[in-house]
């Protein structure tokens, strides 16, 4: 998986070590939503099932590089 250093930098954060590879990677791939941001970089939300919470992944715009990953406690589903 490719990351930026910002998310390696994060990703160290209490609140975010709880996420696994395993469900960025499941968000990346299987997402319900998606949305191009004005800078060209791609939102991503999946639900996961074992926390009961929706995790957003921010891609670079070459789609694949991960730039952030948290969960967002203001998704809503439509």
């Amino acid at each position: 998986m490719k990351t930026t250093q910002y998310f390696e930098h994060t990703r160290t954060r209490p609140d975010r070590t709880i996420i696994k590879n395993e469900w960025i990677k499941q968000v990346v791939e299987h997402p319900e939503r998606i949305e191009i941001q004005s800078d060209g970089r791609i939102r991503k939300w999946a639900l996961i099932e074992e926390v009961n919470k929706y995790l957003r992944v921010v891609l670079l715009e070459d789609g694949e590089t991960v730039h952030n990953a948290f969960f967002d406690r203001s998704f809503k589903e439509e």
